[in-house]
């Protein structure tokens, strides 16, 4: 099992947005096209109150390509996404990390 972590760093003011995407667009069309989340952190403490931290599961990094690329061009989600964008750019940077387990990891 690969994880991927994701880090979106919104403009500022604009978490909330982002996270109504996430909540009533977002996994949708990620159930669709089959994308696997694990977990959605906002930050409570730390360096930033304006990020959203997901995970997201993938049996292989072929399977991630696949479903991730069939997602990221669905003409449904480009047209979601630019409405959500009309008031301005939701997200500032996104950071990207594909994880793999160590031996002694609870998750697997």
């Amino acid at each position: 099992m690969i994880h991927e972590l994701r880090i979106y760093h919104c403009v500022p003011g604009r978490l909330p947005a982002l996270l109504k995407r996430f909540e009533t667009i977002t996994l949708k069309l990620w159930e669709k096209h089959g994308i696997r989340q694990a977990g959605f952190w906002t930050v409570l403490v730390g360096s930033s109150n304006q990020d959203l931290y997901y995970l997201l599961e993938w049996e292989s990094l072929a399977e991630r390509e696949q479903k991730w690329n069939t997602f990221a061009t669905d003409p449904e989600w480009l047209t979601a996404r630019a409405k959500t964008e009309e008031d301005g750019q939701i997200v500032a940077s996104v950071e990207n990390l594909l994880l793999a387990p160590t031996a002694f990891s609870a998750v697997k």
